[in-house]
Parts: C-alpha cells; sequence; structure tokens
C-alpha cells in the first residue's frame, strides 16, 4: 500500500466486469476505494452501465481487458468510456491490461479487416483521453491510435518472479521471428542466450514449425511470448525442443487465454512451468504446471505515474 503523499487531485479507478480481481489489487495498493458502477444487462443482453459517483472534473482510469467474452468486453469498455465522458470526468484513461483483436494488425490476404485499428478508433470514438495496455501482440499498434499511448511490459515482473533461480544453461526462445526483439530484451536482462523458432501459420490457431535456430541441447530452455491462446504453438515448440535435446523447458506469456483444451496441451506437454500475469483472469487449478504472477504492481505504478505526470519509461530502464 503506497502512501498519501503522491495524490495531487482527485483520483477515481473504475472497474469493469472482465477483470474485477485485478482492479481490486491495484486498488489496495494505490491506497484507493474502487469507484462504484453497476453493470448489468437488459432483458435482450444489452449492456447497461450506470457510474454510481460524482466523476466530474476528476482523472478517471477504466480498468477493463478485452479478454474473452471479447465482444461483451470491448462493448462494456466503449459503454463505461461513454458514461464517463457523458459525466463530465476530467481526463479519462483506459487501462486495457490485454488488448483483444491485436493479432489483426495488418493485412496478411486481401479483403481483410485491420480490426486492432478498428478497436483502436472505438475506444477513441467512445471517449478514452489516453490508453495503457500491457505487451500488445505488435508494437504498432502503438501507432494505431489518435491519442497517448503507454504500452507496458510485463518483463519486470517476470524477472522479479525468477530471481534467485537455479537455470543453468539458459537460453531465451523465441516462438516465432516476430517476437525476436521481446525474446532478446528478456535474454539480455537474463545474461542467456537466444534459439528463435521459424514457423508458419496456415490458418489462425494453427502453426508448424519448419527449424529451430540455435543451439539447445543440454540447454534449459525458457519460452517468451505475449500471449497463449488454444496452446498449440506452445507445446509444439515444447516437443520441438525436447526432441532437440532440451534439458529443461518452461515458458512465459503475459497473457493467458487458454481457450479450447489448451489446458489439457498443457497438462500433456514436456512444459515444467508455465508462467501466466493476471491480465486476465486464469483458473490456475486447472494445471499444476500453471503459476500465476500479478501485474497490479506495474498497473498501480504506472497509474500513479500518469496521474502526477511522471515518466512511465522510467519503469522499464
Amino acid at each position: 500500500m503506497m502512501s498519501d503523499a503522491w495524490k495531487t487531485g482527485t483520483l477515481k479507478i473504475i472497474s469493469g466486469s472482465a477483470n474485477m480481481a485485478l482492479s481490486r489489487k491495484i486498488c489496495d495498493i494505490l491506497a484507493e476505494p474502487l469507484c462504484e458502477a453497476k453493470v448489468g444487462r437488459f432483458a435482450d443482453g444489452e449492456i447497461d452501465v450506470q457510474i454510481m459517483e460524482n466523476v466530474r472534473g476528476d482523472d478517471c482510469y477504466i480498468i477493463q481487458p478485452t479478454c474473452p467474452p471479447v465482444n461483451e468486453n470491448i462493448m462494456e469498455l466503449l459503454i463505461t468510456l461513454d458514461a464517463l465522458r457523458r459525466a463530465s470526468a476530467g481526463r479519462i484513461t483506459a487501462v486495457v491490461p490485454y488488448y483483444g483483436y491485436g493479432r489483426a494488425d495488418r493485412k496478411p490476404a486481401p479483403r481483410v479487416a485491420i480490426t486492432a485499428k478498428l478497436v483502436a478508433n472505438l475506444i477513441t470514438s467512445a471517449g478514452a483521453d489516453r490508453v495503457v495496455a500491457i505487451d500488445l501482440h505488435a508494437a504498432q499498434i502503438q501507432g494505431f491510435f489518435d491519442i497517448p499511448m503507454d504500452h507496458l511490459y510485463a518483463r519486470p515482473v517476470v524477472l522479479e518472479h525468477l530471481k534467485g533461480r537455479d537455470l543453468p544453461n539458459l537460453v531465451v526462445v523465441s516462438p516465432d521471428v516476430g517476437s525476436v526483439e521481446r525474446a532478446r530484451s528478456f535474454a539480455k536482462r537474463l545474461n542467456a542466450g537466444l534459439v528463435i523458432i521459424d514457423k508458419r501459420r496456415p490458418r489462425p490457431n494453427e502453426a508448424m514449425i519448419y527449424n529451430i535456430i540455435g543451439s539447445v541441447e543440454g540447454m534449459t530452455c525458457f519460452i517468451f511470448d505475449d500471449l497463449v491462446d488454444t496452446a498449440g504453438t506452445l507445446v509444439q515448440a515444447a516437443n520441438a525442443l525436447k526432441e532437440r535435446g532440451a534439458a529443461k523447458i518452461l515458458a512465459a506469456c503475459t497473457h493467458g487465454v487458454l481457450s479450447r483444451d489448451a489446458f489439457d496441451k498443457i497438462n500433456a506437454s514436456p512444459l515444467e512451468e508455465l508462467i501466466l500475469t493476471d491480465t486476465i483472469p486464469v483458473n490456475a487449478s486447472k494445471s499444476a504446471k500453471i503459476n500465476v504472477i500479478s501485474v497490479a504492481p506495474l498497473l498501480a505504478e504506472a497509474i500513479k505515474r500518469n496521474h502526477i505526470g511522471k515518466s512511465i519509461s522510467e519503469l522499464f530502464k
């Protein structure tokens, strides 16, 4: 819990229904009460949001990851933003720990939508003055917003979790070429080597591994990625590393979407541990291999720094 010395005005934290537990942790750290809001449904399923406190002129933060059910949670975020704007909030920040539709960040084929940009437009039009997100699927999504955007990284939280562990002959594994920059940065801070997996994705949620660039025989392999969805790619990578002689395989993914039979795949895989953060609610009881760590301190510090006008980039130096 932080002292009150940093407070410079009225701060209001509002939670959507997607991850109330994370919102409460953030409020506990900041020693701020959660702003009372009512989220309901009409008989036909339409979302009804009402802010139950006066927020006129306040610095408001709505915490709502756009995790499954994705479309429901996005609409709830948009409606809450609109409610805050119409209530004359002074500044409105959308804190979106997991930014859904982030994988649709370009046109890989003719006549497809760039949905990551569409969602950015919707959030801006709904009334957000600023957006905070953690580990976007592609860094260029920051440029999809016409408002200030703070891109946070879960890397420090994972590194803190690993502190003091004995991980001999460690190499960090990038699960695809697009994740090399993320994995290289992580490897640098662990003073570890880097291995890259060359994969192709013929269809969504399907991947084929063609080659592993780098030696993994007898090594402790640490797969580092932004999200795990069906776990197909992650488990394929773990199997390929095991076939190449890896001694131990661990993984860390910021966002645990874990759809379809992901838990079954993880349990049957050679992975010894999968570290996830709580950007998305995760039922860790379904797998003894899953370890959930919290990004609440990171988000609380980012909110505090935004509120008092301090640099956020200093968090990652």
